[in-house]
């Protein structure tokens, strides 16, 4: 600043503001701002609300939300329309310091970031009123926005829409959006047209936000001609002025060749961009697309996924939590897995409800979790999910998070039961059994061969035992020890054992003590306790020609550790040489 432009000063605040003005316009901020502080402290209205712009700003000053508000609020009060609307933008957003609000701050918020606070909707809403009252157009939109999107006893959908007309008439481009999305949601097809050109306006002027509706608008034709071309270059100019949304859009279209030229490098990168920018979304299928590659870079699939899981994503969480239960990109970790399913289903993601029910079930989790489990399991299953009906039978077959109670076990098995081979076993023990239902084996029976037919091994050897003793109808051993072979050959242990005593026995077999032990050496390697017991029996005592006491002995031992009382007896007596 010039010696004159200092004494022009001191004799005329007025003359000082209008030197201001032209340094300002000139492109020297730095010397206009101690003219429009002298300006300002002499109670200038305009030079106070230009003073709180150069804070906000940083033009000619350092920057400083807290005096940028301190001077807005002055000038606000002082009458300006103009800093009463801007005023109401930043206590919307939560920029005002509380300081600066005149509500005190203690010495340790010197130090901390500049960082939004909570939204002040009441101070907002008087401001902007008083702007919008008194002819500001920004004020207007502001106002419109607050009685939109502000609290709910604070809602006025036909005075917002009043205030956006007003708005985009004198030419607010915040107006515009604003009319055109009120407008959109009043849900009138021949309004189409109409939003398309108040998109436009407010596009032109330069929004972004208003730039991607406006490709959105011509990606899908709607109140405009479809052209997908164009859509791309608007996607395109409002990602490369740092909206999110439009980068991850353009990635997308990138990456899936729909609107532009195929570019999955190109489309990461803006995905990437919008990731990083805080799109949840983006994160996400940044992280699928890690995992679904040729070559899964789990690692680098955790780190998307975690960045979308902290922002809320549902899906994100769940996927999240699958790598650290699999150990796949990160330390294998049950409770950290737990800990990110509870958070997507405590969101309200079904498929993580269930999998943490599942988890829960499998005795993981934390005994809160246990009281969650059968309602997300029930309101599932009433929505007819047989899964879900699945699991809420096992609940009050477990007493896992409900009272254990094997009717209510039966009634919700026998409904999965329709589409659920598990379900299908399940309540075919329970029939078999007697244990909520009445004692029924032919239909346990019945049902023991559905989930034999669907793939259940246990139900192949459950009907097989049922064939061979005459339960539940007539003797078939011909067709047990069929279902039996079948069980063994697919590794089912209990059929092995079976096959080895039916051969043992001479029952439905001939005898051949050679198969028998074949069949109990399979089913003891598979840690079969009573097989073992048989194995060592047949070793000590060389029942198919081969004799080894050392060996059988090993194998009675085995089969005491599996609880077999009678091979703990066998042990104690002394192995004749």
């Amino acid at each position: 600043m010039t010696i004159l432009d200092r004494l022009a000063g001191l004799a005329s605040p007025a003359a000082a503001l209008r030197r201001a003005i032209q340094l300002s316009d000139s492109g020297k901020p730095a010397e206009a701002f101690p003219l429009l502080a002298v300006a300002a402290r002499a109670g200038i209205v305009d030079a106070e609300y230009r003073v709180a712009r150069c804070y906000l700003e940083g033009a000619g000053v350092p920057p400083s939300r807290v005096e940028g508000a301190r001077w807005l609020l002055r000038a606000a009060n002082h009458g300006s329309a103009d800093a009463q609307a801007l005023l109401a933008a930043l206590y919307v957003t939560g920029l005002v310091p509380a300081e600066a609000a005149g509500k005190g701050a203690g010495s340790e918020e010197l130090f901390k970031r500049d960082r939004p606070g909570e939204p002040d909707f009441t101070a907002a809403f008087e401001l902007a009123t008083k702007a919008a009252e008194a002819g500001s157009a920004t004020g207007q939109a502001i106002l419109g926005y607050i009685l939109t999107s502000g609290p709910k006893p604070m809602r006025n959908a036909d005075a917002a829409h009043h205030w956006y007309e007003k708005s985009a008439s004198a030419g607010c481009a915040e107006g515009c959006l604003g009319l055109a999305l009120s407008l959109a949601r009043r849900g009138n097809r021949e309004h189409r047209v109409r939003i398309a050109a108040e998109v436009r306006r407010a596009a032109d002027a330069g929004l972004p936000t208003a730039t991607y509706l406006l490709a959105v608008l011509t990606e899908h034709g709607l109140g405009v001609s479809r052209d997908l071309a164009a859509a791309a270059r608007l996607y395109q100019a409002a990602a490369e002025r740092g909206l999110p949304s439009a980068q991850f859009r353009l990635g997308l279209a990138l990456i899936d060749g729909g609107l532009v030229d195929h570019d999955p490098a190109a489309g990461e990168a803006w995905m990437r961009s919008a990731a990083l920018a805080g799109n949840s979304e983006a994160a996400y299928l940044l992280g699928d697309r890690y995992v679904k590659t040729k070559r899964p870079d789990f690692a680098e699939a955790a780190n998307w996924y975690r960045r979308a899981a902290e922002a809320g994503h549902q899906a994100a969480a769940r996927a999240l939590a699958s790598l650290y239960l699999t150990g796949n990109g990160v330390a294998e970790d049950v409770e950290e897995g737990a800990r990110w399913l509870r958070a997507s289903a405590n969101a309200g993601n079904q498929d993580a409800q269930i999998d943490l029910a599942n988890l829960v079930l499998g005795g993981a989790g934390e005994p809160d979790d246990r009281a969650s489990v059968a309602g997300w399991f029930e309101a599932a299953a009433s929505s007819g999910d047989l899964i879900a009906a699945f699991n809420l039978g096992l609940c009050f077959a477990n007493g896992v998070g409900v009272r254990q109670d094997e009717a209510q076990a039966a009634q919700w098995l026998r409904r999965a039961a329709e589409g659920v081979a598990e379900a299908q076993y399940m309540y075919a023990r329970l029939l078999q059994d007697g244990r909520g239902v009445a004692t029924d084996p032919r239909q346990a029976r019945l049902w023991f061969a559905r989930a034999g037919k669907a793939g259940v091994l246990d139900a192949q050897v459950a009907l097989a035992e049922m064939l061979l003793n005459g339960r539940g109808g007539a003797r078939e051993p011909e067709v047990a020890t069929q279902l039996f072979k079948q069980a063994a050959l697919d590794g089912h242990a209990g059929a092995m054992f079976a096959l080895g005593a039916l051969y043992g026995a001479g029952q439905a077999l001939p005898v051949d003590h050679k198969a028998a032990q074949k069949w109990f050496a399979a089913a003891a390697g598979r840690g079969h306790g009573q097989a073992q017991l048989m194995l060592g029996r047949y070793l000590v005592n060389g029942l198919a020609g081969e004799c080894d006491p050392a060996a059988g002995r090993v194998w009675l031992e085995r089969a005491a550790a599996c609880g077999v009382s009678e091979a703990a007896d066998e042990l104690a007596e002394p192995i004749s040489g």
